[in-house]
C-alpha cells in the first residue's frame, strides 16, 4: 500500500500540480485511513474496501477528533481523489467513494480588515527603512494591494516584475499563471526594497526569489505568517490574523470600491466565479448604507 500512496502523491504533486499545503495534507489523511483499516476492520487490500467501511472512518473521526465538518470534508476529497487514481490505474475495481456525500456546512463569510485599519497600517505605521522594515512592508503590500496567496507571494521571483509594464506574474495553484497590475506606488516601493536587498547581500551568490528572509534566502510559510501577525494585531482584535486575511481584504475592499466581479474573480485567480461570489455578502452592509442613502423612502 505504501508504493500505491506514494505513487498517488507524486502524481497529484507533479502531474496535478496540487500545492505542497495540499499534498501533505493528503498524506496525513491517507495515513489515518490506512491505519483505520488496519486496525479497526483488517481490511487487507484496498480493493477489498467498501462504502460501509469508509462510513466507518468519517464516523471514528467525527467522535474521536471532534473535526469540523469542513476539515471532514478536505479527508473525504481526498478518499475521493485517491480511489480515482486507483481506478483510473487498474489498482481497484470498483469505487466506493461514489455512494459517500461531503458533510452539509455552514456557508462561514470571509474575515477581513476595515478599509480605515489597512490605511492606519500602511500609511501611519513605522516599519524602519533598512532592508528588513521595508520587506516586511512590501510583504504587507503586496497581499493587501494584489490578493495573492502566501505561497504564491514565497514563489515570487525577481523577473516576474515587469518595471516597464508595471506589471506582476504570479504562479497560482496548477501552475496557472495570471497578470497582476501594478501602481506607481508600488513599483517604488519594489524598487526600494530592491536597493536595500541589493546592497545587503552578496551578489555573487543571488537569490531567484524577489522576497528573501533576513538570512537572505527564501521566505517560508512560518516566516510570512509570523510577519503579517505581528502587523496585524497592531491594528485588528479579529480573531484571525493570518496572510489569507489580506486577501479576503483586497476583495471586499475591491467590490466595495466599485469593481466587477469577473475583474476580481480574474486578479484572484478563482477558477470560477462561485468561488469569489462569497465577498458579495461581506458588501451587504455597503449596500444598506447606499440604499439608505439614495432611496427616497429608505
Amino acid at each position: 500500500m505504501e508504493k500505491v500512496v506514494a505513487g498517488f502523491l507524486s502524481y497529484i504533486s507533479k502531474e496535478k500540480r496540487f500545492s505542497k499545503h495540499t499534498v501533505t495534507a493528503y498524506s496525513k489523511d491517507l495515513q489515518q485511513f490506512l491505519h483505520h483499516l488496519k486496525d479497526n476492520l483488517e481490511v487487507p487490500k484496498l480493493d477489498a474496501v467498501d462504502h460501509h467501511d469508509i462510513r466507518s472512518w468519517i464516523i471514528s473521526i467525527l467522535e474521536d477528533e471532534k473535526l469540523q465538518a469542513r476539515s471532514v470534508n478536505r479527508k473525504i476529497s481526498c478518499l475521493r481523489s485517491f480511489y480515482k487514481y486507483l481506478v483510473r490505474n487498474d489498482l481497484v475495481v470498483r469505487n466506493p467513494m461514489e455512494r459517500i456525500t461531503s458533510l452539509k456546512t455552514n456557508k462561514k463569510l470571509p474575515l477581513f480588515l476595515e478599509q480605515k485599519q489597512m490605511e492606519n497600517l500602511l500609511d501611519r505605521m513605522e516599519f524602519g527603512e533598512d532592508f528588513s522594515g521595508i520587506r516586511d512592508k512590501l510583504i504587507i503590500e503586496l497581499l493587501y494591494c494584489t490578493g495573492m496567496r502566501r505561497a504564491e507571494l514565497i514563489g515570487l521571483l525577481s523577473s516576474n516584475v515587469n518595471k516597464f509594464k508595471k506589471e506582476l506574474k504570479v504562479l497560482g495553484k496548477r501552475n496557472k499563471e495570471r497578470i497582476i497590475p501594478l501602481s506607481d506606488a508600488m513599483m517604488a516601493l519594489i524598487e526600494e526594497y530592491q536597493q536595500l536587498r541589493n546592497s545587503t547581500f552578496s551578489s555573487s551568490n543571488p537569490c531567484e526569489f524577489l522576497l528573501l528572509n533576513d538570512s537572505g534566502d527564501q521566505m517560508t510559510d512560518g516566516f510570512v505568517y509570523r510577519k503579517v501577525n505581528r502587523y496585524l494585531r497592531l491594528v485588528t482584535t479579529i480573531e484571525k490574523k493570518s496572510p489569507h486575511i489580506l486577501r479576503h481584504t483586497f476583495a471586499t475592499h475591491m467590490l466595495n470600491n466599485g469593481a466587477d466581479l469577473n475583474a476580481i474573480k480574474e486578479l484572484l485567480g478563482h477558477s470560477n466565479l462561485s468561488a469569489t461570489q462569497v465577498y458579495t455578502h461581506n458588501s451587504i452592509d455597503k449596500l444598506t448604507q447606499i440604499y439608505k442613502q439614495a432611496h427616497p423612502r429608505a
